[in-house]
């Protein structure tokens, strides 16, 4: 199980990203980046909720939220990027544990959105190991004089 930091609002987990049987079939790369949001849809009964929630980890094919609402699989929920304006729909992939009243919650866009969060994405074949890469490099430094016997 792992260790939880508290950061104030939420407890979160020290493995930022929870392992899913897709992990290894990733199609862009996910940022961990907080970003408000308003999620909209409809429960079971046909009744509208909306919502305030922040993201936890966004890729350009979705994120992952924190939701108080409950939501099922299969959910088709709206998402509107609080700062710009812009909406999108997505659908619930992952619905996870359940933290201080919260719901992890797995949302895939319907159609790719890069633009939505409003940050530039690494291309595709992009890794660390990339010759574009920046490699970590240590500065050499020299040792600091003697101090004079007094």
């Amino acid at each position: 199980m792992p260790v939880e930091m508290t950061t104030g609002r939420m407890p979160l987990s020290t493995i930022p990203i929870r392992l899913h049987k897709y992990t290894s079939q990733r199609r862009s790369q996910r940022v961990m980046l907080s970003v408000k949001i308003l999620v909209g849809g409809n429960r079971l009964d046909r009744q509208r909720f909306s919502e305030e929630a922040l993201t936890s980890v966004v890729s350009a094919h979705g994120a992952l939220i924190f939701l108080v609402e409950k939501v099922t699989l299969g959910q088709l929920l709206t998402i509107r990027n609080v700062k710009s304006g812009e909406e999108t729909r997505g659908e619930v992939v992952d619905v996870g544990l359940e933290s201080a009243g919260k719901f992890e919650v797995g949302v895939e866009f319907l159609e790719r959105c890069p633009r939505f969060w409003r940050i530039t994405f690494p291309p595709e074949d992009w890794s660390p190991r990339s010759p574009e890469a920046k490699r970590l490099t240590i500065a050499p430094t020299s040792l600091p004089k003697p101090l004079p016997p007094k």
